[in-house]
Formats: structure tokens, C-alpha cells, sequence
């Protein structure tokens, strides 16, 4: 609450600035992409009036595309602020402790797997199988990193350089079956894991939602106990928290929230590193305000990163993560060296 004093900054207002910035830069990625709509044109397909061409550029291609991008932004966002929190680690990210690297692998083995059979078994249910694919996965990946770091109790060091070396087997494994693949899963395994949300559309979105919506709320909820376990698993103790049980299931929501993204996004890094400590200098470390301000900035980071993506050498694409990455790590070097 001092750091608030200090900045002189009503969360709230931080917040609604934060959503007036996304909606103006959701209405312009809107008409942003090879093909131009006159702005009202744009505006009558929205309302439904528009032409069968435009409705399907906009509201079939670029549209869930765009939700797409805001529930993933904020579902890293939030996972990443929930490791931070929990590991007592500023560094903490599900892409750097190797959640998203073992969400990554179980996605890619059942692409391996079943790929060509499953979109004739499952038919419209494929979109919802795959967050299930990463949430096991991602899983398996927390359970392993818990378990190697567990020492007489969770050291932050020790959880971050198990979670490094998680990461590095489990992209090792990624590259022994990738290797496997025929050419086509192979193409669609590489552009996936490099993060892109092109090609995406409103099943994608159906299977993610459920995720964010119930998920990003209860973490908000739990806030209070991130605010205990920030400061130390003594004090936390001390105020009456059960801490390895708050742990575990702060744990489980951050894995199943960088499960759900991974599953429609691939492997988007650094987001859940940057957007918890750019809020963080914004409305202070209370997580209550933390937590939803990380969401808006996460989600307003991906909506830029995408529309760069799209524009930067039209009309080829750059992959999502690969400018998501481009412009976060040197934040990512920075944090590093100061820590």
C-alpha cells in the first residue's frame, strides 16, 4: 500500500486506462491485415449489416483471433504473477520454470499421436481436447518441479534452477519427436511451438473461455493468500495460512491457465515474466490490484505483439511468441541482472 502512496496512482484508474487502450487497439487491429474495410463498413459488420465478404474476413477470421489473443494474454498474465507470487521469485515465469515447455510436449505428442485420426474422432470436440492434452501435461511438468526442489520445504533459488533444467529435458524430448514427425505435423508442431494464434477460429475460443473465466476470478479471489506467501512462508504461517496447501492450489490454477494458452497459442514466453512486474510498478504489489491489472497489461501485450505480427512483413506473418520474445527479453536480461 506505501508503493501505491508513493506513486500517487488509484489503481482503478491505472486499470481503466489500461482498457481504453486495449479497446482502441482492438478496434484498430480490426482493419489491420492485407485486406483494408473502410471504417464504416467495419462498423456495420459488427452491428451485422455488412457485406458477406467483410463479415467473413472480420468476424470468422480476424475476430476470434483477436479474442483469442485477449484471453491468452491475460491467462499468462495471471499464471505468471500467481509463480511469482508463490515461489517468492521475480523471475518466476511458466515459460521459464518449464510449465509451458511440458504443456508443449504433451500437445506435440498427441499431435504426433493422433493427429491425423483425432479430427475424425473427435470431430468439433478437437479444439477442447487439446487444453485437457497441456493441462496434463503442464501438470506433470509442476509435479516433477515440485517434487525435484521440494528440500525440507520450497526455496525460491532452488524451485527456479530445477524449473530451468525441467525446461531444458523437456524441450530435448520436444526435438527427439518432432525429429519423428512427417513433414506436415513437423511444419504445423514447429509454427505452433513457436507461438501463433493465426489460423484460429471460434471453437478455439469455446475451449479456452471456460478456462479464463472461472479460473482468473478464483486467482483474484486467493489473493490474499499470495499477499501471504509473498512475504515468506514464516510469516505466512504466522498469519494463519496453510501454506503448502495454498501453494499447491495456487500452483494447480497458474498451470491450468499456462496449460489452457499453450494449448491454443503455443509456446508464448515471457509474457507472464513482464506484464506481473510492469503492474506491479503501476498499482503496487497488493495482488488484489496486481492480479487484475497484470490481466489487462498481459492481454493488451498480446493484442499489440499480434497486430505487429500481421503488419511487420505483410503479408507473411511473424509468430506471436516470436515478437512477444523479441521485445521482452531484453526485460527478461534487465530483471536478471538486477536480481
Amino acid at each position: 500500500m506505501q508503493r501505491i502512496h508513493r506513486a500517487g496512482r488509484n489503481p482503478f484508474t491505472v486499470m481503466a486506462i489500461i482498457l481504453l487502450f486495449i479497446v482502441i487497439v482492438f478496434l484498430i487491429s480490426l482493419n489491420t491485415g492485407f485486406i483494408k474495410i473502410p471504417t464504416v463498413d467495419l462498423l456495420k459488420t459488427l452491428v451485422g449489416a455488412g457485406t458477406e465478404q467483410n463479415r467473413l474476413i472480420v468476424l470468422d477470421f480476424r475476430l476470434p483471433r483477436m479474442v483469442i489473443a485477449l484471453l491468452i494474454g491475460s491467462a499468462l498474465a495471471i499464471s505468471g504473477s500467481i509463480l511469482q507470487g508463490v515461489s517468492q521469485n521475480g523471475l518466476a515465469d511458466p515459460g521459464v520454470l518449464g510449465i509451458n515447455a511440458g504443456s508443449g510436449l504433451a500437445v506435440v505428442l498427441f499431435i504426433y499421436l493422433f493427429q491425423g485420426p483425432a479430427t475424425a474422432i473427435f470431430g468439433v470436440f478437437y479444439p477442447f481436447i487439446m487444453p485437457v492434452a497441456a493441462l496434463v501435461g503442464g501438470m506433470s511438468a509442476a509435479f516433477l518441479i515440485y517434487i525435484l526442489a521440494w528440500n525440507k520445504g520450497i526455496t525460491s533459488v532452488r524451485l527456479l534452477l530445477v524449473g530451468i533444467g525441467v525446461n531444458a529435458a523437456f524441450g530435448a524430448a520436444l526435438m527427439i519427436i518432432q525429429l519423428r514427425m512427417n513433414p506436415n505435423d513437423f511444419m504445423q508442431a514447429l509454427v505452433w511451438l513457436s507461438g501463433s494464434i493465426g489460423g484460429t477460429s471460434w471453437p478455439f475460443v469455446w475451449a479456452i473461455l471456460p478456462w479464463t473465466i472461472l479460473l482468473i476470478p478464483y486467482a483474484i479471489y486467493k489473493a490474499r493468500f499470495l499477499n501471504a506467501l509473498h512475504l515468506g512462508d514464516e510469516i505466512a504461517i504466522g498469519l494463519g495460512t496453510n501454506v503448502e496447501r495454498e501453494r499447491r492450489i495456487l500452483l494447480l490454477v497458474s498451470v491450468a491457465l499456462a496449460g489452457s494458452a499453450v494449448a491454443v497459442g503455443g509456446g508464448i514466453a515471457f509474457l507472464g515474466l513482464v506484464a506481473p512486474h510492469l503492474a506491479k510498478g503501476l498499482v503496487g504489489p497488493k495482488y488484489q490490484m496486481l492480479l487484475p491489472t497484470a490481466a489487462l497489461i498481459g492481454a493488451l501485450l498480446l493484442l499489440v505483439a499480434d497486430a505487429i505480427g500481421r503488419t511487420a512483413l505483410a503479408p507473411s506473418e511473424i509468430p506471436v511468441g516470436l515478437v512477444v520474445s523479441t521485445l521482452s527479453a531484453p526485460y527478461f536480461i534487465y530483471l536478471l541482472m538486477k536480481t
